[in-house]
């Protein structure tokens, strides 16, 4: 059986051990302050990024073009003939189209290539866990296509849940309307999100205090899991710098489900443009999203 390398982007928000020890490609999508490109040779340390935010600093963030997908992948290539790229939800961003555009051109000129792109729709470390459940399946001796299935069949059972400090940001980046950001706004109210089936993100619900808001986080993975229950070996957990809040929550989830497996990193600036400093997200396995 012929072997595969697995693709994904800097939205997956996993840690460079990670993806060094499991030999992931990755995609970078840029993220701009005052004019300057960053994200590939050129970073800004998350600390620092999340600061400048604090401080009133607007990044923004750009799709990875077709051309540059095209090079990204031709460059993979050169590594193994198959992959399996893992794509930033399609309801945030035009990258996955872009990438499955190159792709296509790629297998065109090289009938000798295979290249699956997916659609996780998903988002941060949503879509590092599913990359991780491709990494898992992929080392127990799944092929390429098998992985693919899989990865399809299931990525609507990778839930996403997550508490913002306020919605400004996502406001600004278009992704929550006004009216669900002026909710936001109300003093001691904090807001409950999640990445929907189709990839959006969408408001669930509001509580008073953010101490509130991540006990809601855990509530609702309860809620959720269902049948998936057993099947939740690792949780994965990111945070706009604010790693008190993010241990907060494993703790929580320990104690209430007994996991003892957990993956916490930040949420990188690509993602964080658009959710700001204080962000906690939970992802887990579970029946709906």
């Amino acid at each position: 059986m012929e072997d595969f390398k697995i693709i994904t982007d800097t939205t997956a928000d996993l840690p460079e051990s990670y993806i060094r020890d499991n030999g992931i490609g990755v995609m970078v999508l840029p993220y701009i302050v005052d004019g300057v490109s960053y994200g590939g040779e050129r970073k800004m340390e998350v600390k620092e990024f999340y600061d400048r935010m604090r401080g009133g600093m607007m990044p923004t963030t750009s799709q990875v073009n077709p051309e540059t997908a095209k090079e990204y992948l031709n460059g993979f290539l050169q590594e193994c003939r198959q992959l399996l790229v893992l794509s930033f939800s399609s309801g945030l961003s035009g990258t996955c189209g872009n990438v499955s555009l190159a792709a296509r051109e790629i297998m065109e000129e090289r009938p000798d290539c295979r290249i699956i792109v997916a659609d996780t729709l998903c988002a941060s470390l949503g879509e590092g866990l599913l990359v991780h459940k491709a990494v898992q399946l992929k080392k127990a001796g799944k092929s390429l296509e098998e992985t693919a299935q899989w990865v399809e069949a299931h990525k609507e059972n990778l839930v996403h849940v997550f508490t913002v400090d306020d919605l400004f940001h996502l406001h600004r980046g278009g992704r929550v309307s006004k009216a669900t950001a002026i909710v936001g706004t109300l003093a001691g109210i904090k807001p409950l999100l999640h990445v929907d089936e189709e990839g959006h993100l969408t408001a669930v619900g509001k509580v008073r205090g953010r101490k509130k808001s991540l006990q809601s986080l855990v509530d609702m993975m309860e809620k959720q899991m269902g049948s998936f229950r057993d099947q939740n070996d690792c949780v994965f957990i990111s945070h706009g710098d604010c790693t008190e809040d993010a241990e907060y929550v494993r703790q929580l989830v320990q104690e209430r489900f007994g996991i003892t497996e957990f993956l916490i990193n930040e949420i990188g600036p690509t993602i964080g443009t658009h959710s700001g400093p204080g962000t906690v997200a939970l992802f887990f396995l579970g029946e709906t999203r």
